[in-house]
């Protein structure tokens, strides 16, 4: 028998596999296919404090081993997630679930994390800080270390839940903004949201999306994620969710043995709405392929190689 347990900043999972925010809706859309408590959580779909429409369509570009994506965080709105999503929720989900936020100001963030928090079916608050800074000249708070810290410190300061913070790819130096977080009370780290990415219609010249350029997932940045979360997971103390190109359970044991404490799985739901639930139930045949009896055993090891 295999052991597939994790802990996440102190709660347990059966298995560390989770879907990532903005490929699972609010989770009840999925539970019409399957049972979603076999998974170890989700994190549900992007919320900022109001709500928003998004970007203009075509949204969507797909590419050789992944796709484009420029939704631009379409959501109801803090309010209506409280009083709709999560009571639809919680008739088909028994465990604690991951809560995505977003903002376009450091008022934003705290506001939403507080109303969050404050729910019992909310076990996480995942910080997206890859969104623009629209107070600070469309600066995304993702790409600084300060403004990462200062975002980081607002939440800490309004809730009393693990705060875990999502980093984007697109810095020079993604190991200094992961310290900072740490620095600033972040009760842990996931990495690595998407990339930015560009198509272009060849038969028009134009770009294939309307907002030209937007988030390039799926298994051609897996390399990128697996190196992110090996730099970051050495440098810092806190547990890191690794994603980035999840597919199967063989991505899951790679991840973790980069470092990571869970992995988050994106694009793939997308193209297989069962790929969440085959990753779990593949898990243990995999970890008993490799030796695997717990996963504890082999987080990290690639730091000892």
């Amino acid at each position: 028998m295999v052991n597939t347990k994790v802990n996440l900043c102190g709660i347990e999972l059966d298995n560390p596999v989770i879907p990532a925010s903005g490929t699972f809706g609010f989770g009840y859309e999925f539970a019409e296919l399957y049972d979603i408590n076999c998974l170890g959580t989700f994190s549900f779909k992007g919320t900022t404090k109001d709500a928003r429409f998004g970007n203009p369509t075509p949204r969507i570009a797909e590419c050789d081993s992944g796709m484009i994506n420029a939704v631009g965080l379409q959501n109801p709105g803090v309010e209506t997630v409280i009083s709709h999503e999560l009571p639809e929720l919680k008739k088909c989900f028994s465990k604690p679930v991951m809560a995505n936020v977003s903002g376009f100001s450091i008022e934003d963030y705290a506001y939403t994390c507080e109303k969050l928090d404050k729910e019992e079916q909310v076990g996480w608050l995942e910080v997206n800080i890859s969104c623009p800074n629209v107070h600070g000249g469309g600066m995304s708070f993702g790409t600084s270390p300060e403004a990462a810290a200062e975002v980081t410190k607002a939440v800490k300061a309004v809730t009393t839940k693990p705060v875990i913070i999502k980093l984007s790819p697109n810095v020079t130096d993604i190991v200094s903004i992961a310290k900072a977080c740490e620095e600033a009370g972040a009760d842990g780290v996931s990495l690595i949201n998407t990339l930015l990415g560009m198509r272009i219609d060849l038969k028009t010249g134009k770009p294939v999306i309307a907002n030209k350029m937007g988030g390039f997932s799926g298994a051609a940045i897996k390399p990128v994620g697996i190196r992110m979360v090996y730099q970051v997971s050495n440098a810092v103390k806190i547990p890191v969710i690794g994603m980035g190109g999840v597919s199967n359970a063989e991505d899951v044991i790679e991840y973790i043995m980069a470092g990571a404490t869970a992995v988050e799985v994106g694009a793939a739901n997308l193209v297989n709405p069962y790929a969440s639930k085959e990753i779990v139930e593949n898990l243990p045949a995999v970890m008993a392929k490799y030796g695997v009896k717990n996963l504890i055993d082999i987080k990290g090891c690639a730091h000892n190689g």
